[in-house]
């Protein structure tokens, strides 16, 4: 459904109110642990650079256990565990892991590739708790296998959603897809796919110019990809269907309000926590590790304490923005507050994706 620029713009004001309420007093919604750096695919756009050989001090499950039992304590069990990687499937206790979080009292989640997920996989994962799934599928057949790097990935990934599917069990399973400039032209025909599976949702995002895309710059998204995607996504969306655009970023009064069911807010360090695989506690695991973004350890540090204590350059009223000239005179810096933490770069310290800046004319302010 397609809104007034007024529509927006109350909109953008509401949700920059809720932001400013919810910096000031933080409240923990997501962990996400990230319990393995280790996958079996090897994407030309992870993120992280995770493959089979990546190297891992895993935090092991007593740690987890204990670590979870400090949640529950603190923060109740409100919070919504996710259980990420790498590929998450590739830990043998990942079944145990599960269960505990279950036990505790916490709802959980997976985001996976979904290519190790068996018929007697997914029974025990819905057994063990699994409430909701994201599984990437990431274009057609040749595409998609192009992309994750191995022959076979694509059928194996829709057998693991036909195997979740067919327990009945879920809460929403979804599909996450990330395209990128050479799998544009899929767009239609990965439609028709969507619609044939057994799934709740769609969500759809560009490749960012981090992680291992950076050597692949031919990927990379141009002007043209995002109008075609924005305009797509908005298309279904009026025809009711259960698609939309990934947190990525902020779109202006072009896009706002009518690609999610939400307004533009990014919630690292607001809503959103995470455990990496060695144990350092950061926000949303896409965001660059550094200094500036890791604000301690579960061996080291309470988690408590790090919540209450570290996240402050995402809690700032300005966000990011306040630390880039150019963002800083923006005149849109009041909503979006330098864009995703996850696409800025701590170094030059500056946006590496900026709808406004890399698309003149076609973000409307």
């Amino acid at each position: 459904m397609k809104r007034s620029n007024t529509a927006k713009l109350e909109g953008l004001e509401r949700q920059r109110r809720r932001f400013e309420r919810n910096a000031r007093e933080p409240k923990l919604q997501q962990l996400f642990l990230e319990v393995t750096p280790r996958c079996n695919l090897s994407c030309i756009h992870c993120g992280s650079r995770c493959d089979e050989h990546a190297q891992t001090d895993e935090v092991s499950f007593d740690e987890y256990k204990a670590l979870l039992e400090r949640m529950r304590e603190v923060f109740g069990t409100r919070v919504f565990v996710v259980l990420t990687g790498g590929e998450p499937m590739l830990r043998q206790d990942i079944f145990d892991l599960g269960s505990y979080i279950r036990d505790l009292g916490f709802s959980w989640g997976m985001t996976t590739n979904a290519t190790l997920i068996s018929p007697s996989a997914a029974q025990r994962l819905v057994d063990a708790g699994l409430r909701t799934v994201s599984i990437s599928v990431d274009g057609t057949a040749r595409t998609h296998d192009a992309v994750r790097r191995k022959a076979g990935a694509y059928e194996a990934a829709l057998a693991g959603i036909r195997n979740l599917a067919a327990t009945k069990a879920l809460k929403e399973l979804q599909v996450t897809s990330v395209m990128n400039h050479q799998t544009m032209d899929t767009l239609d025909a990965l439609f028709e796919i969507m619609v044939d599976l057994p799934i709740d949702s769609w969500r759809l995002a560009n490749v960012e110019p981090i992680g291992s895309a950076l050597a692949h710059p031919e990927i990379l998204f141009q002007p043209d990809d995002y109008a075609r995607l924005f305009s797509f996504i908005r298309e279904k969306r009026e025809q009711e269907w259960p698609v939309s655009y990934g947190c990525c970023h902020f779109l202006g009064l072009g896009y706002e309000g009518e690609l999610r069911n939400w307004f533009w807010l990014c919630n690292a360090g607001i809503h959103v926590m995470s455990v990496m695989h060695n144990g350092d506690i950061g926000s949303c695991l896409d965001i660059p590790r550094n200094d500036a973004t890791v604000f301690g350890n579960i061996r080291t540090h309470d988690i408590a304490e790090v919540w209450r204590d570290g996240f402050g350059i995402y809690r700032q009223q300005d966000g990011l923005a306040s630390r880039n000239a150019t963002c800083a005179a923006c005149t849109q810096k009041r909503w979006c507050r330098g864009d995703s933490a996850h696409s800025w770069d701590f170094d030059a310290e500056r946006p590496l994706a900026c709808m406004l800046r890399d698309l003149p004319g076609f973000i409307e302010v």
